[in-house]
């Protein structure tokens, strides 16, 4: 009976961050009206290699705090990090970005658990660039908000999440000619939709978008170049 509790318990917090992050999404969109430069898929395609370069400079930082060298940060590692990073947050707000990025139960923080982690954090915080307190942080400002900008770009209702509907509107306005993209969004929905109920958060895009820009589990975990798979190949 414990345990029921503590699970309901845990996922009643992950509901919290997932209506959290809606709102902060929601809040953006309405404030970036007529300012977005992301006109198709082609040109989200265009931005992967800026943004895997940008991403792959965490690497430095996930390496020094992985001081086991095993591949993932344990929660004492992390609040190291984010000592150094000068990120202050509650020590329940920690347990809870901890668990909340650690999507495969690992009990540690891969490192594209840890790019996700550090893009909520930005997200949520509502770092600036004159922010001194984030240098690190606000030096990958322009690559998150990016990242975001995909997202608003396909979340065409701007409900701060996506459905199917929003993708395959998206992709049929990009691809006029053809009946439909079905052999795309099939596929893409489906990494982005982890838990399967037909909506994806903000988290469940994040980590669907960085194996589309190639940062994936394969090229992460075994320090290889990994594959760069885009989003129409």
């Amino acid at each position: 009976m414990g345990a029921m509790i503590c699970c309901m318990t845990t996922a009643n917090k992950y509901k919290k961050l997932d209506r959290k992050l809606e709102s902060k999404i929601v809040e953006i969109n309405r404030s970036s009206t007529g300012q977005r430069s992301l006109k198709s898929i082609d040109s989200v395609v265009m931005r992967f290699p800026q943004i895997r370069e940008g991403l792959k400079t965490l690497k430095g930082i996930f390496e020094e705090f992985d001081e086991d060298s095993n591949g993932s940060i344990d929660y004492n590692e992390l609040k190291k990090c984010f000592e150094q990073l000068q990120v202050h947050l509650p020590e329940e707000e920690i347990k809870d970005l901890f668990h909340y990025c650690d999507i495969d139960r690992s009990k540690g923080i891969q490192f594209n658990e840890f790019i996700v982690l550090l893009c909520l954090i930005y997200l949520l915080e509502e770092h600036s660039s004159s922010d001194s307190d984030h240098v690190e942080l606000t030096q990958l400002g322009k690559i998150f908000n990016t990242i975001v900008e995909v997202f608003l770009f396909l979340d065409k209702n701007g409900d701060g999440k996506l459905n199917r509907k929003d993708v395959d509107k998206t992709l049929n306005e990009t691809y006029p000619l053809e009946r439909s993209p079905a052999n795309i969004t099939k596929i893409r929905f489906k990494e982005m939709d982890r838990d399967r109920n037909g909506q994806v958060t903000f988290r469940e895009f994040l980590f669907g978008f960085l194996k589309w820009v190639g940062i994936d589990e394969d090229e992460l975990n075994h320090q290889t170049e990994g594959h760069t798979s885009e989003i129409d190949d």
